[in-house]
């Protein structure tokens, strides 16, 4: 899997990888060259005192360690900027198949393990990639060539070199198979602390105001702890694995040394081969040790790799119509036909057999206890979950059938809970209509009642917002997010109890101007507040998922218990006449 991911996110820059290995190779050849060279200088040149031959080789040898120098900077640079486009393209693909995701397949993983998905398990296969440029030829080669050259410059000491080699294997290869499940761990416990910090954040003001501060920073702590706890476990086998390979290494050249200096005091090898052999020896073992820093990352780099591939290979559950033009029968409505949908997992459905129309130039509000199933109604019109059963029609076309782009023309939506993005008011209100005008954002915001406070900040359009709108009262937050919706002028508008954060009479004020802009569009409100519908053309009173009773205002108090009940709960008697 891991293999796989990498080859194929990789394929656009093959030039630059095979520039790598080309460098990865001279240099390997060079470093291999040199003990030998080396070797000759101390045996020729030393012992029969020619100066001119020890010249000529040390000039050698500077020629090819400069050109090893030279090979392993052009690896690595190529290697790193690799590794770090792979990085990019695939965050950038993974950012792009959650994008497609519907709101239940990102609820099936989760905020928090997303986010580390696309963040440090990318980072993890990076890291390896820049490892696997910079050692998978130069390991190899290293370890066969050095061991040619060793046997070659005196074979009597070989058995040193088929001791220590597997005696390392052995050492890297348990601790690899222990540090395996500890990394996948490590990866399940990174996905838990984002989950508890990135709930504090969000939540950040209903901790403060229940003073939860210390029980959420034990929470925190614990899962902190926990994921201590699991690096700590790593790293005491990284802390095994370095002294065991360094004593592994001296007691190599100690046997070197001990053996070969009895084998050049009998005169059976040269100090100058004996010299090369010990350099070879080391090679080999350092190259041993470039695959250990390298085994040591795969086991995490393959835990990451599969959880990638689990957010690539998740096909989206809602299949998205192609983003073409489409001509709508009925521009403007919005029908629901025998409509019920469940969540995933439910017992039973949230919505059930709902059918109604909401037609241009007409308010349609819908009301109903909490968890009657408002919300999810209006998801459905914009398609964030898919019914169940029955059909929802946009402009007399299943949505089904709808482009996300056809959808968002035709559609705006104002959220219960209204988000801005970080930037300036502008580009916030530009956010579904890229080419409107300033004066049609100023148009939006007298509408929604926000021109005022904007037209107060000394930038005003270019005012900066942060994200979430932190910086900025719920109140404007609100007016801001239905004056974005205004600015892109659609065809339905929706209003999931957007006007909760106002006060009565900036209410009022803010109905009072909708009628204009949206005198030949269908509006569909959402409302905990009887003062918002009163005047909507029809209101749809749900309980219990089921529209239970419909009507004007007038009418739903001569015939509907339900309304009655709502409107009482509210509203005093003179109110209500």
């Amino acid at each position: 899997m891991l293999l796989k991911l990498i080859l194929k996110h990789s394929k656009p820059y093959t030039g630059w990888i095979i520039a790598v290995l080309i460098l990865q190779l001279i240099t390997t050849i060079a470093t291999l060259y040199l003990p030998s060279l080396n070797a000759k200088i101390i045996d020729i040149g030393v012992v029969q005192s020619d100066i001119d031959y020890i010249w000529r080789t040390g000039g050698l040898m500077l020629l090819v360690a400069l050109a090893q120098v030279a090979s392993a900077i052009g690896a690595v640079y190529f290697g790193a900027r690799t590794a770090m486009a792979l990085g990019r393209d695939l965050r950038h693909a993974i950012f792009e198949r959650v994008t497609t995701f519907s709101a239940q397949d990102v609820n099936k993983f989760g905020a928090a393990t997303l986010i580390t998905r696309g963040t440090n398990d990318v980072q993890q296969v990076q890291m390896l990639t820049l490892m696997m440029l910079n050692f998978m030829v130069n390991a190899p080669i290293m370890s066969i060539g050095g061991v040619i050259m060793a046997v070659r410059e005196d074979p009597g000491l070989s058995w040193l070199v088929w001791v220590s080699v597997p005696v390392v294997l052995v050492v890297v290869g348990v601790l690899v198979l222990k540090l395996m499940p500890l990394f996948r761990q490590m990866q399940t416990r990174i996905d838990g602390i984002n989950g508890v910090l990135r709930e504090q954040i969000t939540g950040i003001r209903v901790v403060r105001a229940f003073v939860r501060e210390r029980h959420e920073t034990e929470r925190y702590a614990d899962a902190n702890d926990k994921l201590t706890q699991l690096g700590v476990k790593v790293g005491n086998l990284f802390v095994l694995m370095f002294p065991a390979i360094g004593m592994i290494m001296h007691l190599a050249t100690a046997a070197v040394l001990w053996f070969g200096g009895h084998r050049v005091d009998s005169g059976q090898v040269e100090v100058g081969a004996l010299t090369a052999f010990l350099q070879y020896l080391l090679q080999i073992l350092m190259a041993v040790m470039m695959g250990t820093f390298m085994a040591m990352m795969i086991p995490r780099a393959m835990v990451s790799a599969e959880r990638i591939d689990e957010v690539m290979s998740t096909e989206p559950s809602m299949t998205e119509a192609p983003d073409v033009e489409l001509e709508l029968p009925t521009p403007g409505t919005v029908e629901f036909r025998d409509v019920s949908f469940g969540y995933p997992g439910a017992e039973e459905p949230v919505l059930k057999n709902l059918s109604f129309k909401a037609e241009p130039g007409q308010t349609t509000a819908i009301i109903g206890s909490t968890g009657a199933g408002k919300t999810t109604l209006l998801n459905l019109i914009s398609r964030l979950y898919d019914a169940s059963e029955g059909q929802v029609l946009i402009g007399g076309r299943p949505v089904q059938e709808l482009g996300r782009s056809v959808i968002s023309r035709n559609v705006s939506a104002v959220p219960q809970r209204p988000y801005l993005f970080s930037g300036t008011i502008a580009s916030n209100l530009r956010f579904g209509a890229e080419s409107a005008t300033d004066e049609d954002l100023w148009q939006a915001l007298q509408v929604a009642q926000a021109a005022d406070f904007v037209a107060e900040r000394d930038e005003e359009l270019d005012a900066r917002i942060s994200q979430g709108g932190t910086n900025i009262s719920g109140g404007q937050r609100q007016r801001l997010c239905i004056a974005r919706a205004l600015a892109a002028k659609p065809k339905t508008y929706l209003f999931d109890d957007s006007f909760s954060a106002l006060d009565v009479s900036t209410d009022a004020k803010l109905r009072a101007a909708l009628r204009e802009p949206t005198r030949d569009a269908a509006v569909i409100i959402v409302a905990q507040r009887v003062s918002t519908i009163t005047g909507a053309d029809q209101i749809l009173v749900l309980d219990g998922g089921q529209i239970v009773a419909r009507g004007t205002h007038e009418q739903l108090l001569e015939t509907s218990e339900t309304y009655q009940e709502i409107v009482a709960s509210q509203m005093s008697i003179e109110e209500v006449a």
